[in-house]
């Protein structure tokens, strides 16, 4: 078996774990709305796209990103592969409620952004000492990796007229 061949058999080993993972059975995201960035005249423009999602784990969190997408003939057939820009803000949409324990640095979504190789991923981590969710996004490839990434912090704070607060730190794994 060439070395081509391994990577595309663990490739798609991982493009099955990841469907089963439960990052991946999370409720996919709303889009927003979409604005063209650079015009093609017979085939879809390159987009941004924001979208919203709620975190699935913890009740009162939303998250909003924004993403490129390209546009073109590949775009067009859902071959392209997506560039590693992505934006993210997370607020707190109501009183907060963990569901269940989290893992520190968990997925809490995760999108697949080219045909095999890259995918994007939100994560959540807790900052205990200042009661503070912090979510991150960032891509990754099979054998390369992008730097690239945007991080929003979510304060737990009393909703409405309850006074009391969960601790994230309660919730860790």
């Amino acid at each position: 078996m060439s070395k081509r061949h391994a990577i595309l058999a663990f490739a798609a080993l991982a493009g099955m774990l990841t469907a089963a993972s439960p990052a991946a059975r999370a409720e996919e995201p709303d889009l927003i709305f979409k604005r063209s960035t650079v015009f093609k005249l017979l085939t879809p423009d390159h987009k941004l796209a924001v979208y919203g999602i709620d975190d699935p784990e913890v009740e009162g969190v939303a998250c909003h990103f924004t993403v490129p997408e390209k546009g073109g003939v590949a775009g067009m057939f859902g071959v392209a592969e997506e560039v590693s820009d992505i934006s993210l803000a997370c607020r707190q949409i109501g009183p907060i409620k963990f569901k269940a324990k989290v893992e520190q640095g968990g997925d809490m979504f995760r999108q697949r952004r080219s045909l095999f190789f890259k995918k994007m991923q939100i994560v959540r981590g807790c900052d205990a000492k200042r009661n503070v969710l912090v979510y991150m996004v960032y891509s990754d490839k099979l054998v390369e990796g992008s730097p690239k990434n945007s991080t929003s912090s979510v304060p737990i704070m009393p909703w409405g007229g309850d006074t009391a607060t969960e601790k994230c730190g309660d919730f860790v794994k």
